[in-house]
């Protein structure tokens, strides 16, 4: 399929298409006339990309990955694609955990503002917005 319809597919720009054979993260086979033909091949790829997009992998751990997983099974192969694996399973549960507790931050907010005593609890407010704001900053957030 054509690019545009092969972005249309993934909900994608053409450009983000493009973006990603620049990086050498997708490479479509050419016509003769030059147009790009993505295959059941580069649809794979693209939805490899999106996944670990979604997991916070940046272009350059993509890349690497794709040039691992291009490579012959080996031990090296297998500690570079563990060693990538065990710093974005570090980085998903500080996330989670830092989440976790922006969430316990929002529903206390949420019931102090639903009590209707705002003089009152306006201290209260502002300790648990300067406490997440100090919390975030050394989790180097902001």
């Amino acid at each position: 399929m054509q690019i545009k319809d092969f972005a249309n597919k993934y909900q994608m720009q053409a450009d983000t298409i493009r973006y990603y054979e620049k990086q050498n993260l997708l490479k479509p086979n050419r016509r003769e006339n030059g147009y790009r033909e993505y295959d059941e091949e580069c649809e794979k790829q693209l939805q490899l990309i999106i996944v670990l997009k979604q997991l916070g992998f940046t272009i350059k751990e993509i890349q690497q990955l794709l040039m691992l997983k291009g490579k012959a099974i080996s031990t090296e192969c297998n500690l570079s694609t563990t060693s990538l694996f065990e710093q974005k399973v570090s980085d998903l549960e500080e996330k989670i955990q830092f989440y976790q507790h922006a969430l316990k931050v929002l529903q206390t907010l949420k019931e102090l503002i639903e009590e209707e005593k705002y003089a009152e609890n306006k201290a209260i407010i502002e300790e648990l917005i300067v406490v997440f704001f100090e919390s975030m900053q050394k989790r180097g957030i902001s």
